[in-house]
């Protein structure tokens, strides 16, 4: 970014310690508003850099796994600051995580493995909107899909959707290529790795490296042997072979270019919508999550809508007369 002036503390492939000396540099900032993407920054800031905190007017968080977090530390007394739930707006999750991480999470795949995805059991571990984009997309390209759910309603859905849903530990007997898709930890581990066949994939379209258990299975298998880029081989004690792609962290971004621009400027814009409307109600709001305001919201779907040259129909006065009225009946 140096051709705009802006100070930037990252470098692409850095590990664990170098990205939280970033994420330090940049609090030597000392910030007043934060935009977070997994609520890193947030955390380091109540924790490790709490003499900061009283510079802060709020933040965003982008992410489901943010968001889980912060209602979290909200939830415990532990949030300091009003953060709005960027995530949970309709023009983010409706769109970003469903058609973007859909797209990117089956583009990292191909990349990392050139894996014909046609008439592979393709299974996804949760069914959010992230879960629903990655499902609809290998569907689209001819996998048999499985869903893996704890939410009764979240999985009944994807029953309705046409997909076949089982417990983690039956869909490790039968799947080819596996994707965690749930912010959750553990989603595969040992107990699921002893069942699955000679040369399934694992995959993460998540959040962190956690959700495939990695220590798990460098426990009971011999590896990782570099395969290709993004891609490691782990043997087994009987010589099946497990495959991890990108290491476990975000595919889509590991072994891919993430989501395309043209899905991501309507997250952004509600990132620098909502940094304005925190700097303009600084003091007014609860130390909370918030969501976004439903205008914001509106005002970027139809900025999108005219960007992309679509035009929808008005209300005319006697439909908006009707729908606020309750005298006329059948």
């Amino acid at each position: 970014m140096a051709e705009y002036g802006i100070s930037t503390f990252s470098i692409c492939g850095e590990d664990r310690d170098t990205y939280y000396g970033h994420v330090n540099s940049l609090l030597d900032m000392k910030p007043t508003i934060t935009m977070d993407d997994g609520a890193d920054v947030v955390s380091t800031l109540h924790t490790e850099r709490t003499e900061l905190l009283e510079y802060v007017k709020g933040g965003s968080e982008e992410t489901t796994t943010g968001v889980i977090r912060l209602r979290s530390m909200a939830e415990g007394g532990d949030l300091r600051y009003p953060i709005i739930a960027v995530n949970d707006a309709m023009t983010k999750h409706l769109f970003d995580n469903r058609f973007g991480t859909g797209q990117s999470t089956v583009d990292g795949i191909i990349r990392a493995t050139n894996v014909l995805i046609a008439g592979k059991q393709f299974v996804v571990g949760g069914f959010g909107m992230c879960g629903r984009g990655v499902a609809m997309r290998a569907d689209g390209m001819g996998a048999n899909v499985i869903v893996c759910e704890v939410d009764p309603l979240r999985a009944l859905e994807a029953a309705m959707e046409g997909y076949r849903v089982l417990p983690m530990a039956e869909a490790a007997q039968v799947g080819d290529i596996f994707v965690t898709v749930t912010g959750d930890t553990s989603v595969i581990r040992a107990e699921h790795m002893e069942q699955m066949k000679d040369g399934v994939m694992l995959a993460n379209a998540g959040h962190f490296d956690v959700e495939v258990d990695l220590e798990d299975l460098a426990a009971m298998a011999d590896g990782p042997r570099q395969i290709r880029d993004s891609l490691q081989e782990y043997t087994l004690s009987d010589g099946r072979r497990i495959y991890v792609l990108g290491e476990g962290r975000l595919v889509n971004l590991a072994a891919a270019e993430g989501h395309p621009a043209s899905v991501m400027d309507m997250s952004f814009a509600n990132q620098a919508l909502c940094s304005e409307y925190l700097t303009q109600n600084a003091g007014e709001m609860d130390v909370n999550v918030h969501t976004v305001p439903e205008a914001i919201d509106r005002e970027i779907a139809r900025l999108k809508l005219a960007a992309m040259g679509i035009e929808i129909d008005e209300l005319t006065q006697q439909q908006i007369d009707y729908l606020s009225g309750w005298r006329l009946g059948t």
